[in-house]
């Protein structure tokens, strides 16, 4: 990192989510409560599938790090958004838009490939279930949550130090409410081609790579439930992987909206929109979507409630 790009950027501004200062106090209110509900649903999912025993199984170990993920990219850019919108200049120093940036990769590539993990998990559960505990051992589920982790790592050192590591050309206007890797890359004077093709390959790889998995299982999952005669079998099939599925859904459908638009409709109000949606709603959609659809979830809350009750009565 040169000295000359140390003394003439050492922050940047952020422009937030809108310049119109009516709508600020709505919109703090508002993700203030999407923000809060998001870490007290993930919190309580990472607390509730480690306390419980009935929930000491591969489905909701990968839960656990699933809620760990939403936790993480969420509070990587929820508290920083919120200050924003109180703060008469939305700064963030040099030093930490490269430490959000970071941590945001790492939890957001994590995030992909863990989901992956829950759909091969779901896979083996309905096509192989008298194996499922001997395919499903600790072992390999620590194995696919240890790789997503360092994979992402990786990931987001190659990107951060790459971007970081170029010439800023004073202008330190981000268009955008954290620092994104995009919006950054519009910064910079050095020559960008490299760093937008290692972005572009590794963008491409952790979608299709991951969507691919994902996909597969489905597509393995329908046939085997197609053979199923009875509709007692069927019907358990689709719950035991309904609410992974929607999750897959919700969260693939936001980053292929926003990844592969039309370059004449591409736009940095349109990222916002997105960015919102994965970085805030999803992460709170999430542990709503587990919590509502599985009994077993349902059944260890009423449970945790009870003994709470049961201490302070």
């Amino acid at each position: 990192m040169d000295k000359h790009n140390q003394t003439m950027l050492n922050e940047f501004i952020l422009m937030g989510v809108t310049d119109n200062p009516g709508l600020q106090p709505l919109l703090f209110v508002l993700f203030l409560l999407i923000y809060v509900i998001s870490v007290v649903g993930n919190v309580g999912l990472i607390i509730l599938t480690k306390m419980d025993s009935s929930l000491h199984t591969p489905m909701y170990f990968f839960l656990r790090h699933l809620a760990l993920t939403d936790l993480g990219y969420s509070t990587t850019v929820g508290p920083k958004m919120l200050a924003n919108f109180v703060m008469n200049e939305n700064i963030i120093s040099y030093h930490s838009c490269a430490i959000q940036l970071a941590f945001f990769l790492v939890f957001i590539v994590s995030e992909i490939f863990i989901l992956s993990a829950m759909s091969y998990d779901r896979y083996v559960a309905i096509c192989n279930p008298l194996l499922y505990s001997a395919i499903m051992s600790q072992r390999l589920c620590w194995v696919l949550v240890a790789i997503p982790y360092l994979y992402s790592t990786f990931v987001s050192l190659l990107i951060t130090l790459k971007i970081f590591n170029l010439s800023f050309c004073g202008y330190n206007v981000v268009s955008h409410f954290f620092c994104d890797s995009l919006p950054l890359l519009s910064l910079l004077c050095s020559n960008t081609q490299e760093i937008e093709l290692i972005i572009l390959i590794l963008a491409a790889f952790d979608l299709i790579a991951s969507l691919l998995i994902v996909l597969m299982s489905y597509l393995l999952i329908l046939v085997a439930i197609l053979r199923m005669h009875s509709a007692e079998g069927r019907h358990k099939a689709f719950s035991t992987c309904g609410s992974h599925l929607t999750v897959v859904v919700v969260f693939y459908g936001t980053l292929i909206f926003m990844y592969v638009q039309p370059q004449s409709s591409h736009s940095f109000d349109t990222d916002k929109v997105a960015s919102i949606f994965y970085t805030l709603i999803i992460p709170m959609l999430n542990p709503l979507i587990y919590s509502l659809r599985s009994k077993d979830v349902k059944c260890a809350l009423y449970k945790a409630w009870k003994k709470l009750y049961n201490i302070f009565s």
